[in-house]
């Protein structure tokens, strides 16, 4: 069994400038691929996306696919086997099952790989984010990047034993090369 990250992408790995329909809106961090290279030799990696912009007509479902298929060529080209990215298109009126902070897509990635969710992280830049790591017991790593910083306050309520707090995904690495963040 292999330890998982569950990535959010905007905000996460890619700077979130609001509803991408456009490849030529996909930015990556400067230090996305490094720390993808370096977290795959631990993880299996996973990405798992609301994008609501879909539901509410902003863009077209064709377009975000477009979006998504160009962040896993990148990543792909730059040495990163994401496992699998899904996506929940529907807007947060809709109370699909899908939409984070559900664990639909965690349940189906253990479904499809041999996953061991008590060495797991569930890391991006949302409270959801985190309440989706809790409803699965996994920990949580909220960054300050993309909206991070914008919604910190909304963190009061999650008990802090559920989730560490890192600047980016690039700290996020390098705690773990100093400690172990799984004990």
């Amino acid at each position: 069994m292999m330890p998982a990250l569950f990535l959010d992408r905007d905000g996460t790995l890619i700077k979130d400038h609001g509803y991408i329909n456009n490849i030529r809106h996909v930015e990556f961090y400067d230090f996305t691929f490094e720390v993808l290279r370096e977290l795959q030799k631990e993880f299996l990696l996973f990405i798992i996306t609301n994008q609501a912009g879909v539901g509410k007509g902003l863009i077209t479902m064709q377009e975000m696919e477009n979006v998504n298929e160009y962040v896993l060529d990148q990543l792909q080209k730059n040495g990163i086997e994401i496992r699998k990215l899904y996506v929940c298109p529907h807007k947060k009126e809709d109370l699909c099952e899908c939409r984070k902070p559900k664990p639909y897509f965690i349940d189906l990635a253990c479904q499809e790989y041999d996953i061991d969710l008590s060495r797991s992280f569930v890391i991006g830049d949302h409270p959801s984010d985190i309440e989706l790591g809790i409803n699965r017991g996994i920990k949580g790593i909220y960054l300050l990047t993309g909206h991070g910083k914008k919604h910190y306050h909304e963190m009061s309520s999650i008990k802090p034993e559920h989730y560490r707090v890192f600047r980016s995904l690039r700290y996020f690495v390098k705690a773990m090369s100093v400690t172990s963040l799984n004990s």
